[in-house]
């Protein structure tokens, strides 16, 4: 592009302006929907006390948010696909608003699990965020903007978790909610005025039949694996969910694999970049929540066990606000190595820099300044390998599959955090010392669950080996104007 030419030089830097402001807005979004999922964290210990009810109902709050989220996110890509991303993006921030008020209103656990539940069937945020910034930013932006998109979850927990800690012991709870209620409403009306919808769409009707089964296989699945430890892994209702997943989900891929218009597209899925990649999201998820379940447990033991540091909920809120901003600041730094050695490296590279963080961290837990750095190490991988997985799925699927296929990744790191909460608590529960009459988690339980995160840090870099570094073949993204050009015929990229 000339310099020279005049109409070219005045359009430049509009049009960089509107990258800039696009990458903005989404990223705002983002951290509002991890803010309003951090928020309740902090108080959960206490919501039985705020909603009268017993600590096994009050657990649902964190339980459905699970449920709902794992079931809404790929279908919500998909239908941002079929009928416009940016319309289901709106669609997701609605529900996150009206989640936000109704749990702002409540003072028993019905009307708040009800609320916790629309909260987690906005978890599309995000993927969809990915995808629009796929068909909207330039080629070489994608991999920064990418990046701060995923950067955003920690931003978004860094805030949420000190702040929801400070404002439970000093405010009225509620606030919490509607503080959440209050970004979400600001960041739907920043999405109506800046983001614009989607050119490219897949078309076909809505899977009802895929929608249902995979929303009732994921449910039993995730359902017995998050309540197994309090129900019994040999209690009938577990069993009967592990039995009812196994029996629903083939069924449900069997359907998928023969019906025109899939919900899930198998067959994209079973690609060596995209399964590989989703395999590894899986590991990805499985290492975040280590550091989140061990780190806690540290800080607020009493000092008289020898290993516990004694701090108050505001105190650990603050420690724990460290990886969430670290996260993000690795989002130039993955960036830049996307660029010059591809998402592939990327990804390995962070999964390296997990298991190193892991490591450390089981040798520095005596004070709170340790637990930081060790945290901040492993929170700079898992910034690292966060931005690597979308843009390795965008690599290896068409333009028009990009909400599906990213929102498809999301699932797998997410039930790969559901699992690792299994095996945490199962570790933890057996691997206990006597305290003042109360069973407390000992030393070696928590260094075992740190040892599980260098494993699953392991499993993550050997599977990442194994993506075919044919992903740069397709990873380019079809540029703004490219697309327009493309409505009403194929993609540029043979969708």
């Amino acid at each position: 592009m000339s310099p020279s030419n005049p109409a070219l030089a005045g359009t430049a830097k509009p049009a960089h302006l509107r990258t800039n402001t696009l990458v903005a807005v989404l990223a705002f979004a983002g951290i509002t929907d991890a803010l309003t999922q951090a928020l309740v964290f902090p108080i959960v210990p206490r919501l039985p006390q705020y909603l009268n009810a017993p600590a096994s109902d009050t657990a649902w709050t964190v339980t459905v948010i699970l449920l709902c989220g794992a079931v809404s996110t790929p279908v919500m890509g998909r239908l941002g696909d079929m009928y416009g991303k940016r319309r289901m993006l709106l669609v997701n921030m609605g529900l996150l608003v009206a989640g936000s008020v109704i749990c702002a209103l409540s003072d028993s656990l019905t009307p708040m699990i009800i609320g916790r539940a629309l909260q987690g069937l906005a978890n599309g945020i995000i993927p969809l965020g990915v995808s629009i910034l796929r068909e909207e930013t330039p080629v070489v932006r994608l991999p920064m903007a990418t990046a701060v998109m995923l950067g955003s979850l920690g931003v978004g927990a860094a805030v949420g978790l000190p702040t929801a800690a400070l404002i439970a012991d000093k405010v009225d709870w509620h606030l919490l909610f509607w503080i959440g209620g209050a970004l979400a409403a600001v960041a739907t009306l920043f999405v109506v005025r800046y983001v614009p919808e989607s050119k490219v769409r897949t078309g076909g009707r809505v899977d009802i039949t895929g929608t249902v089964g995979l929303a009732t296989g994921l449910a039993c699945l995730l359902l017995a694996v998050s309540k197994g430890e309090d129900w019994g892994w040999g209690d009938g209702t577990t069993l009967a969910l592990f039995a009812g997943a196994a029996i629903v989900l083939p069924l449900w891929g069997w359907f998928e694999l023969r019906t025109p218009h899939p919900m899930v597209d198998l067959r994209t899925a079973a690609r060596p970049q995209v399964l590989f990649t989703n395999l590894a999201a899986v590991a990805i998820g499985f290492t975040l929540l280590a550091m989140q379940l061990v780190l806690p447990q540290v800080l607020q033991l009493p000092k008289a066990t020898g290993y516990g540091l004694g701090t108050s909920l505001v105190v650990t809120g603050l420690v724990l606000a460290p990886q969430g901003l670290m996260l993000m600041a690795a989002t130039p730094l993955s960036a830049r190595v996307t660029r010059t050695k591809g998402p592939k490296f990327t990804l390995m590279l962070g999964s390296t820099v997990i298991g190193l963080g892991y490591l450390l961290s089981m040798v520095m837990m005596a004070e709170v300044w340790q637990l930081i750095v060790a945290s901040c190490v492993v929170s700079v991988g898992t910034g690292l390998a966060y931005a690597a997985l979308p843009t390795l799925i965008m690599g290896a699927v068409p333009l028009s599959e990009t909400a599906a296929a990213t929102s498809l990744n999301t699932l797998m790191r997410a039930i790969g955090n559901t699992v690792a909460s299994a095996v945490a608590g199962m570790v933890i529960a057996h691997m206990t010392i006597g305290f003042h009459g109360v069973e407390l988690p000992s030393e070696n339980g928590l260094r075992a669950v740190l040892a599980i995160g260098v494993a699953a840090a392991a499993a993550s870099l050997a599977i990442a080996a194994l993506i075919p570094r044919s992903w740069a073949a397709s990873a380019t993204p079809t540029p703004r104007s490219v697309v327009e050009t493309a409505v009403g015929g194929s993609s540029p990229d043979g969708a």
